[in-house]
């Protein structure tokens, strides 16, 4: 069965908007534009000039391992038991029946990244997830899709409050250095004991890190002074891995040395309070800077930080202050699928990616427009009725 989208505004982030037709076929795009032909028997839905865009996407949320309301039950974003807790995986604590994920698909969202928390210097594996599933692992798009690290004031405050190393700055960039050199020296010596270079069993920790100093999933670093911006590119330098920023606060001050090592950066949240000393320099206009310096930005929610669907909300926001509307779409659609490695099938309309599409009801950066309709990989997973004012969740 194809499913043919017509009369739609039609904005596929990779080209340019036009006025036509998007058909799905087998859950993934066969054909889009102004002249496009539909075939017999298409089930036919008619936009009536509303726009199409992408699913858009989230690069950086607790989704599902920090539920809203559920208290310490809900809480499983961090294991502060250790410093090092390189080999604990996200995929492991996601609830997809958090009320979350709903939001997510109200909002428009097809895609996150969901990420364990900041508490420690290297704090587990992060995984590309749907938002909409029974259960994890039919959920996910790329696992693991990078590694979380920590630096600046949550790793210091946690493990300073516990008298135990790291309690400065210094202590923290100590941690990541040595997890690091044991994983080189793992590498080492593997491959001088295995002919075949395969690593020996049981060494999760170094494993993991092993794949980022391969360079087969990025070094996630929450970050947001620019001093320990700098402190992660220099880390970064030292042992080669490929570097993301997750927050970046500060980055834009450092905007031509972060476009210059060709650093993606996850800028957000953007609507909260100025609730801690390295979050002071927050402002709804660096997404903007960022861009115009050449560096490939994307905007986060940080959910629950700020509620997951209000990402479109904060997009709005920076191009308010100054970013460029088109800059803005790619920093929710195909900006944060390429950090994530999952560019090749979702993030932009085009001929064979996932046929994950939400019509709105306007022009989405026009805060009263809304999702109305949202398909998953060409199945409708949510709608919303204008006569009830009410949104809905199909059925799993």
């Amino acid at each position: 069965m194809t499913l043919a989208i017509t009369n739609a505004h039609v904005v596929p982030v990779e080209g340019e908007p036009f006025d036509g037709t998007v058909l799905v076929t087998d859950g993934r795009i066969s054909a889009l534009g102004a002249e496009t032909a539909i075939p017999d028997g298409a089930q036919i839905v008619d936009a009536a000039g509303r726009w199409l865009l992408p699913g858009l996407i989230d690069a950086h949320v607790h989704l599902g391992v920090w539920e809203e309301g559920e208290g310490w039950a809900g809480q499983d974003t961090n294991e502060m038991t250790d410093p090092v807790m390189a080999a604990a995986r996200a995929l492991d604590g996601i609830n997809p029946r958090e009320q979350g994920f709903d939001d997510a698909l109200a909002g428009g969202i097809t895609s996150v990244n969901v990420n364990p928390g900041s508490g420690n210097p290297i704090g587990g594996l992060t995984v590309a997830l749907k938002t909409y599933g029974r259960y994890v692992d039919e959920m996910v798009l790329r696992n693991p899709s990078g590694l979380k690290a920590a630096l600046g004031e949550n790793p210091k405050r946690v493990y300073g409050d516990q008298k135990k190393t790291p309690s400065t700055r210094l202590g923290v960039a100590l941690v990541l250095r040595k997890a690091f050199t044991e994983a080189r020296n793992y590498i080492e010596k593997t491959n001088k004991s295995n002919k075949d270079g395969e690593y020996a069993e049981g060494h999760l920790v170094n494993q993991a890190l092993v794949q980022v100093l391969n360079r087969e999933i990025p070094w996630r670093q929450h970050c947001h002074r620019a001093d320990d911006i700098a402190t992660a590119i220099r880390i970064a330098d030292e042992f080669g891995y490929q570097l993301v920023l997750d927050h970046g606060t500060e980055s834009y001050l450092l905007a031509d040395l972060v476009a210059e090592k060709g650093i993606p950066v996850l800028y957000g949240p953007l609507i909260v309070s100025r609730s801690k000393v390295e979050v002071r320099e927050r402002t709804p206009a660096a997404p903007g800077i960022l861009d115009r310096a050449g560096v490939k930005v994307s905007i986060i929610t940080d959910h629950p930080v700020v509620p997951i669907e209000h990402l479109i909300t904060q997009v709005a926001l920076a191009v308010k202050e100054g970013m460029d509307r088109d800059a803005a779409f790619r920093a929710v659609t195909i900006n944060p699928a390429e950090v994530m490695g999952v560019a090749d099938r979702v993030g932009s309309l085009v001929v064979g990616k996932h046929a994950d599409l939400v019509l709105w009801s306007g022009d989405p950066l026009e805060l009263r427009s809304r999702a109305l309709r949202v398909w998953i990989e060409g199945r409708e997973v949510y709608t919303y009725d204008q006569d009830t004012s009410r949104g809905q969740v199909l059925p799993h």
